[in-house]
């Protein structure tokens, strides 16, 4: 079994051969081992440049075949990769890359009409300390530089690029994937080439997926999902990889009959996005077979909704974060209110408790190696038995099936009881016409804190606040019902998928 990325991806010329490998809707059409040459070329291309064992590669771009190449290609070279948030300012790119060390950046030229590149350079004139002109050696616009690459690339051989490839090891750094920074500040998250592909192996099991699906990836690349359990995990099932740059579910309509998609994972509100658009009946998506949600509270209608109405065969949810992607999982066959109520079982070999405040702890063979050039964040988040603290409050059911309660953070204390968020988000999901929620805590003089709590309603569903809190009051504790709701158009997310609470606060 191969256990480093560029061993993975010549594998898999070998064992797939001419089966489809990626089907950009915007570019081009490759094969497995037209992608394994072509991720040799780049390789090529980056060690004709100077790129080294061990250098640090940043690839600031959407989903698409460039993302792909880029990505596998700079760890064929040896590289380790760091994917930047194509939702990232200028100044927030900087500080990635600033921090990463990377010394290569390649970056999307003109996507969703920003500059990047431009708007990354006036945040580095604004703040000297990150001058990161003199810390890179090679910018690759994309579409723009990506010829000059490719024409770097003849004066390497192939048997250079192979010896590079074959001197990865299953330890070293793969790649460093920057936390979503939902309650502070981002962290790099390192793992190795060997703990990745576990992660992409997990996934690929758990689900079925095989060489035979079709996956539309809207998770995005810089994420560890729509890469880990994304790209990896098409390379390692020979799956094809249909990859979409901006989630729209009219587009996602269009690609999943043309294209035939049997695999659709996302968060939640891609789901009730196909689900109540008004062309939805126009469109075949008869092909849809598995469906793997999480990020946010998934209610027990919206699951059923999905099998019945989406042709979903199997709707699984599971449960990970950037430092341990693959925790959880549900497992085909298991009944609704699992899939809803629960983030199933320990998944990939790892274990899971439960310790003080509730708090979900972690331990198994993919856990990240630690925090990028900060030992005391990654001693505090692992403890000296290798238990990972996720900062998440859960339970556990007899059959071992893990419940996110909320995040502990999160929590907050209404007149000396504990209010877990998430436990008020599962009632209020159960309100007809709520298509969304969040809740969280704020301050108020007698009790201490409060639930406020924010609704984004179903097409054609007018409520009022009133109908929602005497909905709560049947159904929760006096001290967990919200004393206040805020209807809102959406709620502010991050990447993945969950709700930025921390946004939601600062507008209060």
């Amino acid at each position: 079994m191969e256990l480093t990325v560029p061993g993975v991806v010549a594998w898999a010329a070998g064992e797939f051969g001419d089966a489809e490998a990626l089907a950009d809707p915007e570019g081009s059409r490759l094969s497995y081992r037209s992608l394994w040459s072509q991720v040799q070329g780049v390789a090529a291309g980056l060690i004709d440049s100077g790129v080294e064992a061990g250098d640090r590669v940043a690839v600031w771009g959407p989903n698409d075949g460039y993302w792909v190449l880029a990505a596998l290609g700079a760890l064929t070279a040896g590289g380790v990769l760091v994917p930047v948030s194509t939702r990232f300012t200028g100044a927030e790119a900087l500080d990635v890359i600033v921090r990463s060390g990377a010394r290569v950046l390649f970056v999307a030229e003109g996507f969703l009409g920003t500059d990047r590149l431009g708007a990354m350079l006036r945040a580095a004139v604004e703040d000297p300390d990150k001058s990161v002109l003199d810390r890179l050696d090679l910018v690759v616009r994309v579409p723009g530089d990506w010829e000059a690459l490719s024409r770097r690339a003849d004066s390497v051989t192939t048997a250079e690029v192979r010896r590079r490839a074959s001197g990865v090891r299953p330890g070293d750094v793969a790649d460093i994937m920057f936390t979503s920074g939902t309650t502070g500040r981002s962290k790099g998250a390192m793992t190795s080439h060997e703990r990745t592909l576990g992660v992409a192996r997990a996934w690929a099991q758990c689900t079925g997926l095989t060489r035979g699906d079709r996956y539309l990836v809207v998770n995005p690349f810089f994420h560890t999902f729509g890469y880990k359990a994304g790209i990896l995990a098409c390379l390692v099932s020979g799956a094809a990889l249909v990859p979409q740059a901006v989630f729209d579910a009219g587009q996602a309509m269009r690609l999943i009959q043309a294209e035939r998609i049997t695999v659709l994972p996302g968060a939640p509100t891609v789901y009730v996005s196909i689900l109540d658009h008004p062309e939805r009946g126009s469109h075949d998506l008869s092909s849809l077979r598995l469906a793997v949600t999480g990020a946010a509270d998934v209610p027990v209608a919206l699951v059923e909704r999905m099998r019945r109405e989406l042709s979903f065969g199997t709707v699984l949810t599971g449960y990970g974060l950037t430092e341990a992607v693959v925790a959880t999982m549900c497992r085909p066959g298991d009944a609704p209110e699992v899939v809803s109520g629960t983030s199933g079982r320990a998944a990939a070999g790892f274990e899971v408790r439960i310790g003080d405040d509730e708090e979900i702890l972690l331990r198994g063979p993919n856990l990240m190696l630690g925090y990028l050039d900060d030992a005391a964040a990654t001693v505090a988040a692992i403890d000296a038995d290798g238990w990972l603290h996720t900062g998440d409050a859960g339970r556990l059911d007899p059959a071992g099936n893990l419940a996110i309660t909320g995040r502990i953070k999160d929590m907050y204390i209404c007149g000396g009881f504990n209010v877990y968020p998430a436990e008020v988000e599962q009632v209020l999901a159960r309100l007809d016409g709520v298509a969304e929620s969040a809740v969280i805590g704020v301050p108020d003089r007698r009790l201490g804190e409060v639930g406020r709590a924010f609704l984004v309603t179903r097409p054609g569903y007018v409520l009022a606040e009133a109908d929602v809190l005497a909905f709560c009051r049947e159904r929760l504790a006096n001290y967990k019902v919200p004393r206040r709701v805020v209807f809102c158009s959406a709620l502010p997310r991050n990447a993945s998928g969950k709700v930025l609470k921390r946004v939601l606060r600062e507008e209060t």
